[in-house]
């Protein structure tokens, strides 16, 4: 009757213990599809702006003659955007994209016609609100990212992270350079 009574209480111990193991995988699961949801959901903002500067590059063009570098940069910075492959690669040039765009709002506050211009306000209250709600979501993305990271480096979620080989996901930061203030001169 004892050797019933312990089989029982190992029994019930191994089937707490697997629970225990399941409930931790099941967080980090859950974790990890968070963070790419929150990337997939911050993916569809960065397509619309990306959509959406072709239009406004077009009505820049007819303005601004004299800062075709800044264009010229604009361009490029999405081209960059549609040709990174890597989650790391796509983050540096969403960064160089939005320091881009920064410039280009800058340097249309010498164009008062441009202000005025119906399409030019329109567009840049449109690509002004995605970056509002891309910034949200990137706060949102660094959040999940950080507790899936505090997760699998904590015991003993580790030891199921490391199992199941779940590695640590990098935060959305930019580049040290793209936090400096974008000069801006009102003289033509």
């Amino acid at each position: 009757m004892t050797a019933l009574i312990v089989l029982g209480v190992l029994l019930l111990i191994a089937a707490m213990a697997i629970g225990y193991v399941i409930m931790i995988y099941n967080g980090l699961i859950r974790l990890k599809n968070e963070t790419d949801k929150s990337w997939s959901n911050i993916d569809v903002l960065l397509k619309q702006r990306f959509d959406e500067l072709p239009k406004l590059i077009k009505v820049c063009e007819g303005y601004m003659h004299h800062e075709k570098s800044t264009l010229e940069a604009v361009i490029k910075a999405r081209s960059m955007v549609g040709e990174a492959r890597s989650e790391n690669a796509q983050l540096e040039a969403q960064n160089l994209l939005t320091d881009t765009l920064k410039s280009l709002f800058a340097v249309t506050e010498s164009y008062p016609d441009l202000k005025a211009d119906a399409a030019f306000r329109s567009l840049g209250n449109r690509i002004s609100e995605l970056e509002d709600q891309i910034a949200d979501r990137r706060e949102m993305f660094n959040e999940y990212i950080n507790l899936y990271n505090i997760r699998i480096a904590q015991f003993p979620d580790l030891l199921i992270a490391r199992k199941f080989n779940f590695g640590p996901k990098t935060l959305w930061e930019i580049n040290p350079e793209h936090r400096a203030d974008v000069e801006v001169s009102f003289n033509q």
